[in-house]
């Protein structure tokens, strides 16, 4: 989805960067760079069974430590 916008003649910079923040605006460029930039990727299967791992393992930890009411 290629914009151009071509400046016109004897236009300042300031009307030339108006009329352009507008279109891109208008476009939906923005929205989608902004989409792409912050997108999650999806976690490996390898990591994820670490993660699980980790947790269950905390889990018993802190099932432990409440049965001896050292955790608060």
């Amino acid at each position: 989805m290629p914009t151009e916008i071509k400046k016109r003649e004897s236009e300042s910079i300031n009307s030339f960067l108006y009329r352009f923040n507008k279109k891109i605006q208008q476009s939906g460029m923005f929205k989608e760079a902004k989409k792409r930039r912050f997108r999650n990727r999806p976690v490996n299967r390898g990591q994820r069974r670490l993660s699980a791992v980790y947790r269950a393992r905390k889990d018993k930890e802190i099932k432990t430590l409440k049965k001896y009411a050292q955790y608060q």
